[in-house]
Parts: C-alpha cells; structure tokens; sequence
C-alpha cells in the first residue's frame, strides 16, 4: 500500500473513532436532557424499599420493553430481565440495582423523598430515601438500553440488562439466581455493574484490577455465664467480662495476625447482656461484622474469632460444656473481584474514549461489600464492577476549607449532582459493551 493511501486511511480510523465516541458523548447529553433528567427525578421521589420495588420494577420494564427488550419481570421477586438480541456473539451482561433504604431524606434537594412504606422487616411504617444512588443505577441502566438500541447497526451479540432487587438487606442477586437466573435467560460471557461514588469526583470513572468491595460475614458469639448476685461475683462466671476480654482480644487479628497491606475487618456491632444493675448474668450476645477481600483472610479471621472466644472461655475457668458458642451466618457475601485482564482491558477503552482525566485506578479507603458476586462466582464469569463519581469537585474544595463534608452514603443528607453522574455511568457503559460485543 502506497504511504498516501496508507496515511488517508489511518486518518479515516481516527476520524471514525473520534466521530464515534463524539457521537455517544453528543447522544449522551441529548437524552439526558429529553428523558433521563425527569425520569431519575422520578425514581429518586419515588423509592421503594428491598423486595417492595414493585413500581420501580414495573417502571423500568416499561421502559426497557419500548426499546424493543424482551423483558420477563417477577425474577427472583421484583427482579427485571430485559434480553437483547442482536446477531451471533458474546451475551453480556449489565446490571443495576433498584431497593432504596429506611431514611428519612434532609438532602433539601426540590424532588428529595417524601415516601413511607412498611417495613418487611419490622412492620413498622417508615421513611424511604434513595440514600445510596440506585435511582443513579437504574436511570442508566434505561440510558444504556437506550443507546445501544439505538445503535444496534455498531454491534452484535446478546445483551442481558438486569434490574435487581434487595441489594441493601443482602439476598437480591442470591434470590434471582436462586430463580434460575443463567438456566432460563444463559449465562453471560462477560459481567458488568457500577455504582456511583459520593466519595468520587462528579463523572468520573474508577476501575480497579483487584477488589473494589469486600466480602462481609456475619458472626454471632454466645458467652456463657454463671449467674450470681452483684456483690458476690466470687460464687459465679460473669460473661460480661469473659465478653469484654473476647472484644479487646479480637483487636489483634487484623494489627497481629494479617500483613500490614492485607485488609481486613473485625467490628463488634453489638453487645448485649443482663437485666439489672446487681445481677450477674447467665449469657451475653456479640454480634460481629467481619470482612475482607479474599477467601484466605476470610478463613484467618473467622478462625481466629473461634479460637478467641472459646479460650477466653477456659482462660475464664468456665467448664468444657459452657465455653462460648461462635456461629457463622450462612447469609455471607462473597468479596467483589475484578478479573484483572478485563479490567484493564476496559480502562484502556475508557482513556482512550473518554479521557485520562475521567478516568482513575483509586483503592476503597472502606470495607463496604456487594452482592453482585452472587452473579459472578459460580460459575466464574469474567465481570467488571467500577464506580462513577457523583460528587461536584467544588464540594471537595469547599469541605477541605472548613465547609460542609460530603454526605456519605446511606445519610439522610446524602445527594449525587446527577447530571455528571448518569452521563458518564451510560457513556462507560456503553463503551464497555462495544468493546466487549462483536463489531459489526
């Protein structure tokens, strides 16, 4: 090939591929404006707590269906499915989760919650709030299906857009594969989900190659006791104390037992015990929440727990048969891991379509977990799982000077600048699954 005509079409690929990603931008924009603006205000005014996502759910099948979606909804409870299918290739699945959360919202936005519902949990009737950006989730979700309908001349292959339930109270994903999730829809070749980030700069993308989220178990310590009145500790076994020793031991796990840059979490949430101020009682209740980011510190730590409790049990003197009890719940969530191949693969196409300066491999600073991996575990499914920034950089600014902090997730204050947030969810997105589908 002659270096003209060579030069004419390398310069036609990099017309094309900036034509592309300005059209996504440009397209982008348009529908927020027209569509995704009001509907997002829709969703967040309207929150609906785990497993009561019923006009959330209908919603977002109704919008789904009208882009020509094969959508079957009532999986694993309120769950949505919504198929694709565009010619031979991957099936790629999206998924974005719907559940609000039991708060009363003071964000002061124009459109803040003003919802009650009542809880399954306590029947009681209580404030709802999209405290945690699922409203974010689920606008995008329709922006993406949106989009790649409309540009179904670019791709080909299956795409698989899931609408989850009960993300916050744990047994969502579970409950939808519990369903028959992969046997009755297939399973993806490719995984993905987002989250956006009150702690991440408003549209701006953050990918990781390892962890992104942690896996959480929940433990239960019964220490028993011999009761005795208040003034004769002598003549019983006080589990208050035994208990206390079991809480200041446990410290030593993560400082002692892991390596310095293996994270890890033991927090004693809950103690509970006796009735009365001289009575010492026959039992006290730890709850515990532990966590970490692979199953090796899993298994140092839940064995270590064990362990503790039951020998600060004989170091107590109490007898083999009144050493404490350590259960595990069986409700765990596994850790979220990035396949790293993909993961790099996708942050690639995001600089190079959408910017250095949007996107950036920052590590959690917290232990927060996911029940995405539900989806993505068994069997294995190469899956990505990045977040999306929804926080003005002004804020930040105004914070570091002494202004107000940023709200935190699951705050009644807590607001994401949804414009930026939605924008770039939808656009990262899209990118992503045109990397991943056949080219057409």
């Amino acid at each position: 090939m002659k270096k003209s005509l060579l030069a004419a079409v390398m310069l036609s690929a990099i017309s094309f591929q900036t034509l592309s990603s300005d059209f996504i931008k440009q397209s982008i924009s348009t529908d927020y404006d027209k569509k995704l603006s009001n509907l997002f205000v829709h969703f967040h005014k309207n929150p609906e707590l785990s497993n009561l996502e019923h006009k959330t759910s209908a919603l977002l099948a109704k919008e789904l269906s009208s882009q020509g979606f094969e959508v079957t909804t009532k999986v694993g409870g309120t769950g949505v499915v919504a198929i694709l299918k565009n010619g031979d290739g991957p099936l790629v699945m999206m998924r974005a989760d719907m559940d609000a959360l039991p708060v009363e919202e003071k964000s002061g936005l124009p459109y803040a919650s003003k919802v009650t519902q009542i809880s399954p949990i306590t029947g009681k009737r209580v404030p709802v709030m999209h405290a945690c950006g699922h409203d974010v989730h689920i606008t995008s979700l329709v922006g993406t299906a949106r989009l790649m309908a409309k540009m179904k001349d670019k791709w080909s292959g299956t795409l698989m857009l899931i609408g989850q339930p009960a993300e916050e109270v744990g047994p969502g994903a579970k409950g939808m594969m519990d369903d028959n999730l992969w046997q009755r829809f297939g399973t993806p070749d490719y995984a993905l989900a987002f989250h956006v980030e009150a702690q991440g700069k408003a549209g701006v993308v953050n990918v990781l190659e390892g962890s992104p989220y942690a896996g959480v178990d929940s433990v239960d310590i019964i220490v028993h006791g011999i009761g005795a009145h208040g003034a004769s500790p002598h003549s019983g076994k006080d589990p208050v104390y035994i208990a206390s020793q079991i809480v200041v031991a446990l410290q030593s796990l993560v400082s002692r037992e892991l390596a310095p840059r293996e994270p890890g979490v033991v927090t004693v949430g809950s103690f509970h015990s006796g009735t009365k101020h001289n009575i010492i009682s026959d039992k006290a209740h730890l709850q515990l929440t532990v966590r970490n980011t692979n199953e090796a510190t899993k298994k140092k730590l839940l064995d270590g727990i064990k362990r503790i409790a039951i020998n600060m049990g004989r170091v107590a003197g109490l007898p083999e048969d009144k050493l404490p009890e350590v259960t595990v719940s069986d409700m765990s969530l596994p850790p979220t891991v990035n396949d790293k191949t993909l993961a790099r693969r996708l942050k690639a196409v995001w600089q190079n379509k959408m910017g250095d300066n949007f996107v950036v491999s920052e590590p959690p600073k917290g232990m927060g977990a996911e029940d995405f991996p539900f989806f993505t575990t068994v069997p294995m499914i190469p899956s990505v799982y990045f977040k999306v920034g929804g926080t003005p950089e002004a804020d930040f600014v105004r914070a570091t000077n002494g202004g107000p902090a940023v709200p935190s997730h699951h705050s009644p204050l807590f607001k994401i600048s949804p414009a930026p947030a939605i924008k770039s969810g939808v656009e990262a997105t899209v990118h992503a699954l045109l990397e991943l589908f056949d080219k057409k």
